[in-house]
């Protein structure tokens, strides 16, 4: 192990600088961490709850004064603990770890459900002086959860432009993020799709773009618990997504289609479906 991932994977503890509420479920936080401030788009890092649990979540952002942005949806114990942490309560971090995605020049489509917004608005942020165009579909049920909308749509050029899908019709389109996507895949025909968000998503966007040969990049989300492919908490196929990814390209995806998209793993290792 190198060097720099003996010092990733060494647990700091750091003061929460600011906690912010983004929809009903969804609060993001910032500290300041000098190596997770340096991560690529896609990476995730580890963090502890003191007496409660530890969890992976993607980075945001990073900026240059060591300033680090999550998105936490409370789901269960420990994020739950984090919507409740204040200004200056201590966490514990760890990280970063994984791969990153792929800078694309040309036409780029991007999809985003839920909580999947997070690493792909980092993706856009740096993106946005090298696409010849950016389109951004983000989805969700309601209007309320839709996240970073106001960043998406104030802080970009021209050069991206922002799509909305809400199942109940409550923002833009009403229906599945799928549904556009797939419109704007026949439209635009992009160079690349990037991805993230539910895995059933994940699995339409899959094939569509295996439909119509475009290239794709999405990330995976599943129970990592070492984060440094140690546990196998995180297989898919032959993959341990926490270090083979967890961005993965279409190609890799075709070889887990035995479980991408229909099963993971639980605490226990069992195979569950999704």
């Amino acid at each position: 192990m190198s060097v720099y991932r003996i010092a990733a994977n060494r647990l700091r503890t750091v003061s929460i600088l600011t906690e912010k509420v983004e929809s009903p479920t969804v609060k993001t936080l910032s500290f300041e961490d000098e190596l997770c401030a340096k991560a690529k788009p896609g990476q995730f890092l580890m963090l502890w709850v003191p007496g409660v649990d530890e969890i992976p979540l993607s980075i945001l952002g990073g900026k240059a004064d060591g300033t680090v942005r999550v998105a936490v949806k409370k789901v269960g114990e420990a994020t739950k603990a984090l919507h409740e942490k204040k200004r200056n309560d201590l966490i514990g971090v760890r990280g970063p770890f994984g791969n990153s995605f792929s800078l694309s020049r040309g036409r780029v489509l991007m999809v985003a459900g839920g909580t999947g917004t997070a690493p792909l608005l980092f993706l856009a942020e740096k993106l946005v002086d090298k696409a010849k165009k950016i389109i951004f579909i983000l989805g969700a049920k309601t209007k309320n959860e839709l996240l970073f909308m106001n960043e998406l749509q104030k802080g970009f050029t021209k050069k991206l432009q922002l799509f909305t899908s809400t199942e109940d019709g409550s923002c833009g389109i009403t229906g599945l993020c799928t549904e556009q996507f797939e419109r704007a895949l026949c439209d635009m025909n992009p160079d690349m799709v990037y991805a993230c968000g539910p895995e059933p998503m994940l699995l339409r966007v899959f094939e569509l773009c295996e439909k119509h040969g475009v290239r794709l990049e999405v990330s995976l989300e599943r129970l990592m618990r070492c984060a440094i492919g140690l546990c196998g908490s995180c297989v898919i196929g032959k993959y341990r997504v926490c270090k083979d990814g967890p961005v993965f390209t279409k190609n890799q995806l075709r070889e887990t289609k035995a479980e991408f998209g229909f099963s993971k793993r639980d605490f226990s290792g069992r195979k569950v479906r999704l």
